[in-house]
């Protein structure tokens, strides 16, 4: 990716000036790392009349494949090719547009110590990006740069020099002009305009994009023509990021169309005097409905597979209709850290004699996990290999047999709807796997054909209506003639 900035001067005022706006020396080569690769700027040509400062961001694929859809294993395969094969170290983009506000943060803000006049006033700038995709084609790049007083030169790419007959790609030779805009609003309106324009960007989209998109914007995004397609595509079409950024430039147009500061505008309202009840963590929710199943099945004697640190361990602790309630686990720390919670060295007789724990691996079959009413195996099958689920699958229908299974797993769908989770990352590093709700359907058919289960599926947290819950539960139930045969057996 590359594009480069030009200015000129005259003796009294010299274009290397541009050296100080950028705080970069002219007569040196600087390298920057960035989470994608390394920036660098260099000037090809510094003197009183001409100044071009050049930012090249040199992408590492397999970087950005990591910091992506690679994350936790978590990658579609079929998606495996074009992760690596793209446009993404060539054409400008969010990339080159993070590049620019991590190499160039000053002169963004417009910040110059040492030449703060020129900070101040307009250049004449000449900004070249040889390769720039543009979804909307030269038209659409003329509606983004023109309002904002930039004369615009948009020349389309051709797919294949060689055959002009197979036409013009997506990609544009782009040169901005302009001797009205300063430094700093030149950086602003790429840093918005890069990824508007490639109508994508390759992080996750956070709520505190909203902020940068205003800081950025500041100044001209409020009055131009074509913000509200700005705002929506660079917050990656997130309808309520969408939204919130619409209404707070709508505030910042009532104020300077009223000569007056936004807070003066904002205060119909006034401050909430009450707490906002805090919402009920996905973890209780989870637990809640596990206990709520185990209920209606009946179940007095219970597995907790994979118990971790045993926090469903203690909630079935507190219902005495739970007779007995194993926990198991493959890592002794976890054990270790459960006996501690659970408190097993100070519990009292009666209570103690309705909790075990021991150490086991799902992997194998396990005598001690045979005849209980109930096992649960929450949040654990997407911690293992696709190929070993086979054998967890027969240790637990096959060999321990429970009438009732429960199994709870992310549902990759929902991810989105996570702010704070970088896009195409799964919910936790160690996973190996996030289903979609087909997918785990699917599955849970499968196994349920198998080894003579019924299976249901029951949402865990707030059910959208476009992306499902944040958590897919199946409760498998023994059939019946398997039950009677199961009891048969016993009897003999």
């Amino acid at each position: 990716m590359f594009l480069t900035i030009s200015t000129t001067g005259t003796p009294e005022l010299p274009a290397t000036d541009l050296g100080f706006l950028l705080h970069k020396h002219p007569e040196k080569a600087q390298a920057f790392s960035t989470s994608y690769g390394k920036a660098y700027v260099l000037y090809p040509e510094a003197d009183a009349q001409r100044c071009t400062a050049a930012l090249l961001l040199e992408v590492d694929a397999v970087a950005l494949v990591r910091r992506g859809k690679g994350k936790g294993r978590g990658g579609a395969p079929d998606a495996a090719l074009a992760q690596y094969v793209n446009d993404r170290p060539y054409a400008a983009s969010s990339l080159l547009a993070v590049a620019l506000s991590a190499v160039f943060s000053s002169a963004m803000r417009g910040v110059c110590n040492a030449r703060p006049e020129r900070a101040a006033r307009p250049l004449p700038l000449r900004i070249e990006v040889p390769a720039l995709p543009a979804r909307g084609g030269t038209d659409l790049v003329q509606k983004l740069f023109a309002p904002l007083g930039w004369t615009v030169t948009a020349q389309p790419v051709a797919l294949d020099a060689e055959f002009p007959e197979w036409g013009d790609s997506r990609y544009v030779s782009l040169v901005l002009e302009s001797e009205t805009l300063t430094l700093a609003e030149a950086l602003r309106h790429l840093y918005v305009l890069l990824p508007v324009l490639d109508d994508a960007k390759h992080y996750w989209v956070a709520p505190d994009e909203v902020d940068k998109l205003l800081r950025a914007g500041e100044g001209w995004l409020p009055a131009h023509p074509e913000q509200k397609l700005i705002t929506s595509r660079y917050l990656s079409r997130r309808w309520s990021l969408t939204r919130e950024a619409m209404e707070r430039l709508e505030l910042v147009r009532l104020a300077e169309a009223d000569d007056s500061e936004v807070e003066e505008i904002d205060n119909a309202v006034e401050p909430e005097t009450e707490t906002e009840e805090k919402p009920t963590p996905l973890a209780v929710q989870r637990r809640d409905a596990i206990v709520e199943a185990l209920k209606a099945s009946g179940a007095a004697r219970v597995l907790d597979l994979g118990c971790g640190q045993g926090q469903l361990v203690q909630t079935l602790l507190k219902d005495t209709r739970f007779t007995e309630i194993v926990g198991v686990d493959v890592s002794m720390r976890a054990l270790t850290i459960a006996a501690r919670r659970l408190k097993l060295d100070r519990m009292g007789e009666r209570q103690s004699s309705r909790v075990q724990l021991f150490q086991s691996s799902l992997a194998y079959t396990d005598n001690r996990l045979k005849g209980y009413d109930a096992a649960v195996l929450s949040e654990v099958v997407e911690h293992l290999d696709l190929p070993r689920l086979p054998a967890l699958e027969y240790a637990v229908f096959g060999a321990a047999r429970p009438r009732t299974v429960l199994v709870t797993t992310p549902n990759v769908e929902y991810n989105v709807r996570w702010e704070t989770l970088p896009a195409g990352h799964v919910r936790h590093g160690d996973h190996r796997f996030e289903w979609t709700r087909a997918e785990f359907a699917e599955w849970a058919a499968k196994v349920a054909q198998r080894h003579g289960y019924d299976v249901e599926f029951v949402p865990v947290g707030p059910d959208d209506p476009e992306v499902g819950p944040p958590t897919q539960m199946a409760v498998f139930s023994m059939s019946t003639a398997k039950q009677t045969t199961t009891k048969e057996a016993k009897a003999a």
